[in-house]
Parts: structure tokens; C-alpha cells; sequence
């Protein structure tokens, strides 16, 4: 069976997939992300504890990631609106940078992982924000989905 585009119609117009015949089910997926820093950045950052002069980087990385989930569907035009029961984002340094993971779960008849790759992607621009007066030279990578459940297949990377 040939894959196609769910978004596009027949006459190639874009469209919100209808989801009123599929079933209620639970879904999660995860998403993760790094942010990337020049050594001296990373090292100064981590002397002052990740506290800058907007207050905590992690801390606000992680409430921005939250909302930005529950920005979804106002953000990306062909997303559904649905109820969240969980969301988790986590930031965790790593060796110069900061690893993101965003989870995201709900009990509805799509799934969720435009909404962990939107929590990953907010996060990360918060952290930029937060520091780019240290420096522009901070690289926002590999924004991916590492698991999906619930719905027609599940996806583990």
C-alpha cells in the first residue's frame, strides 16, 4: 500500500485529517533535543549554576517547553486540538549543552507528537534567548522523536 501525505487532499489543498471515526486511545510519545555551546559559554554557565540574569535557564526552559505544548495547535495550523493529561520536559547538561527531552501523554483519538516536538523546540529557543548575550554561537540540533504509542503504530527509535 502506497504511503500519502494525510494533510493533502485529492486536489492538493491542505486540510485537518478527520479523526472522528478512530478511537480513544492512550497516547505518548517523546521527543529530545540538544543545545549546543562554545566551551568557554558552557563553562561559564555552569559556574553561576545556570542562573543568568533572567533567572534560571533550566527552570524557565522547562515552564516555556510546558506552555509551548500547550501552544500546539495554535502554532502548527493542522494540528488538532486535544486534552493533555502529562506533560514532562527535562533538561539535563550533558558536555557543553543541554539535553531536552519533552513526554507527552494523553487519552484521545490522535496522537501527541507534535506536541513533544513543539515542547523540545520552545525549550531549546528559551535557552538561546536566555544566553545569547554570553554569545550567537549556540547551536539548536537534532530535534527528533524517540517514541510514540497509541494509535494505528507505534514508533521507537
Amino acid at each position: 500500500m502506497e504511503k500519502k501525505l494525510s494533510h493533502i487532499d485529492e486536489s492538493g489543498n491542505a486540510v485537518m485529517v478527520d479523526v472522528s471515526q478512530k478511537s480513544i486511545s492512550v497516547r505518548q510519545a517523546i521527543a529530545s533535543g540538544i543545545v549546543s555551546f562554545p566551551d568557554e559559554v558552557f563553562k561559564s554557565l555552569t559556574e553561576q549554576d545556570f542562573v543568568g540574569k533572567k533567572g534560571s535557564i533550566v527552570q524557565t526552559a522547562v515552564i516555556a517547553g510546558i506552555q509551548g505544548v500547550k501552544k500546539t495547535s495554535e502554532l502548527i495550523p493542522l494540528c488538532h486540538q486535544i486534552n493533555l493529561s502529562k506533560i514532562n520536559v527535562e533538561i539535563t547538561p550533558g558536555e557543553n549543552q543541554f539535553k531536552i527531552s519533552c513526554t507527552v501523554k494523553c487519552n484521545e483519538k490522535t496522537g501527541v507528537e507534535m506536541e513533544a516536538l513543539t515542547g523540545v523546540s520552545i525549550a531549546a529557543l528559551t535557552i538561546y534567548d536566555m544566553c545569547k548575550a554570553l554569545s550567537q554561537d549556540i547551536v539548536i540540533g537534532t530535534i527528533q522523536l524517540e517514541q510514540k504509542t497509541g494509535g494505528k503504530n507505534d514508533f521507537q527509535r
